[in-house]
This record gives C-alpha cells, structure tokens and sequence, in this order.
C-alpha cells in the first residue's frame, strides 16, 4: 500500500501512497516525497475513477443529467441533484411550490447531516478508534431508513426533477424526521466523551495541518475546510436559495486553521441542521409539491449558473444552451477538487504519521473529484 520508487539527489525519498490505501477512502494516488519522517512535498495523481461524467451530460436531455450527480460526491448526492434542478428551473424561470421548497430543503439537511456521521466515524477509525464507527451508523442508518421511505433509495436519491419533487412525503415523514432529532439529541454527547474531548485524539489533530485564511481562500476552498480557518463561505447565507433565508442558523466558523478546527466544524454543523429541520418540519405548507412542466425540456439560448452548499462545501452548475433538448456544454464546480489542492500546503513541514488526520478533515470523496 506504500511502495518507495525513488530518491532524489538531495537524499529525500519518493514514495506511493495509494490508489488502494484504505485511508485514502477511494482511487486517490499521492506520490510524497519524505526525508526521513518529514513531509516535503504531496503530489496528488488523479483520473483513476474518472468516468467523463461532464462529456456525458450533453447527451442527456434537463431530466436526466441530474442523477449523473449522484454519482460524483455520493454521500451528497441528494444536494448534488438539487443545485442541478435549480439550475434548470433557473432557465425555464419555473416558480417551485412552497411544499417543494421546504421537503427540499429538509431532505437536504438530512442528507448533510448523514454525510457528516459517515465523516465522523471514519475520522476516528482513520486514527485507530473503531467504536465510533458503529455509533456513527446507529444515526446515519436512521436517516437512511426515512430518505429510503420518502423516495426508495438509501445513497443515489434520484428525488429532485424540474418543478420540485419526484414524490410527495410519506405520512410518516414528520414523524420520524422527529423522532430521529430526539435519537440524534441523545446520543451527542456520546460523541464528546468518545472523540471530541478524547486527548489522545486532540493530540493527534490540534496543530497538525496548519491552512491559514489566506491559503485557503487561495486554493479555492469551500465548506468546512474553509469555515475551520475561519473564512465565511457558506453558499446558504451568502447566496440563499428555497427557504434558507426564512430559517434561523448560525454560519459554523472555527479560527484555530488546524484539522481539529475543520473536525469542530462538522460537528457543529450537525447541530446547525437539526436546527433548521426543527423549524421547518412542523411548517411543510400544503398544496402541489411538483410545478407543472412539459414533458420535454428546452432551455433558451444562453448560460445559466446555480451554486449550493454539499456537506463539502460550494458545489457549482455551469449550463451552456443553444436552445434545443440537451445543453451545449456543462460545467460542475466539485468542492473536493478544490480543497484537495491545499493539501499539499497543509502537509510540508508535518511528519508522515499526520497526513491521515489532514485527509480525513477534508473529507474526501474521489468520484466528486475526479468526475
């Protein structure tokens, strides 16, 4: 799994971690080069699990590019397929039932919310600690068991269309969106007492993958890889779409610039989600949760762009028409390609034992990066 294939004439060596180490959670090669224990450089080789998803989409009518995104950040996929829906109502200039907008948004809060307990557990197993794991899917299965019951699918949603959603809500949707917030708001503490306020592994995680605000505004980084060095990057209060700007929560901004900071982000995060759930489960308006559309879509000649916050951060939908069935072109703006690229500035100087902790507070997904 780490193979050396080299030196250098300064004596350093050159060595292979990846594409098959299991902390590297996907096809990711990175070529580093150490002197003894020390990090002097991380070289990121991508395009092992790149499936042309862009090329793809034109030929793809509106409809059916969206769940190509399901495929990119998997554990986002529910966003992923929303910020493409909106990009195409965008062009049509379709006005989404108040119902759509609210089952949208709170599908999208669980979704980060699942995607967050996923992190967390393979955080903690990345550095040796196996329970949390189990204690993260207790959560992440309810949330599971609920999307599985709204629209048939537990990963790869496929509920967002043009006009709202594919389905209404289950009748037991509120309930047990309600009763998962009462799960989740027991079990918290768990967290702290077996990770957060565990010492070894804030000895493993404080100081270590330093990113100051400039670097990663820099780089490009969104999401709480930005938000843990204090830079404000959050799409939902900077650009606010559906109901986002109807709720109250808190944007999460951490100012230590380490992996501990990125860790405290996510955590918080979660709390910030359930907030905004708590506010609009028992306020879904009545009425269509789909607006009426044609069967066949056409967008008008021209460019149309939608950008959302994913559990990684701004997730990008860049739309060229020249008016017919399919798009032109498409472009996606992926939050993990980006905040990889600080890797490298965040690892020299740190010893080769911390990388783990630095890869896993970015919270990578390879398909999301790779596309």
């Amino acid at each position: 799994m780490v193979e050396e294939i080299g030196t250098t004439p300064e004596g350093d060596i050159i060595i292979n971690v990846g594409p098959q180490h299991p902390a590297t959670h996907g096809v990711l090669h990175l070529v580093i080069t150490i002197n003894g224990e020390t990090i002097k450089k991380v070289e990121p080789h991508l395009g092992y699990i790149h499936r042309s998803i862009e090329k793809m989409c034109e030929s793809l009518t509106y409809r059916q590019f969206i769940y190509v995104t399901s495929r990119m950040d998997y554990l986002s996929a529910h966003i992923n397929n929303h910020a493409c829906a909106l990009c195409v109502e965008k062009g049509l200039q379709i006005e989404i039932p108040s119902r759509a907008k609210v089952i949208r948004v709170i599908m999208d809060e669980l979704t980060r919310i699942a995607s967050h307990e996923l992190w967390w557990g393979a955080m903690a197993m990345d550095l040796g600690a196996f329970t949390p794991f189990f204690h993260a899917f207790r959560e992440r299965e309810t949330i599971n068991d609920i999307m599985e019951e709204t629209c048939g699918a537990r990963l790869t949603m496929n509920y967002m269309v043009p006009g709202g959603v594919m389905l209404d809500i289950h009748p037991n949707f509120q309930k047990r969106v309600k009763d998962f917030i009462t799960l989740y708001k027991s079990k918290i503490s768990e967290y702290d007492e077996l990770v957060t306020g565990n010492i070894i592994f804030q000895n493993r995680m404080k100081g270590v993958g330093y990113l100051s605000p400039e670097d990663a505004i820099s780089f490009g980084c969104t999401g709480p890889t930005a938000k843990g060095s204090g830079v404000s990057s959050d799409i939902r209060k900077l650009y606010p779409y559906e109901v986002y700007d109807q709720v109250q929560f808190d944007e999460v901004l951490e100012t230590g610039c380490d992996s501990f900071a990125r860790y405290m982000v996510r955590i918080r995060e979660m709390n910030q989600s359930i907030r905004i759930i708590e506010q609009l489960i028992d306020n879904i308006p009545e009425g269509d949760f789909q607006a009426k559309t044609k069967a066949v879509l056409k967008l008008p000649k021209g460019e149309f762009y939608q950008r959302v916050e994913t559990a990684r951060g701004e997730f990008g939908v860049y739309i060229v028409s020249e008016g017919g069935t399919t798009p032109y072109r498409i472009k996606f703006r992926s939050p993990g390609f980006s905040n990889l690229s600080a890797l490298d500035q965040m690892a020299r100087g740190s010893k080769l034992g911390d990388l783990v902790a630095m890869m896993g507070t970015l919270d990578l997904v390879i398909p999301d990066i790779d596309r």
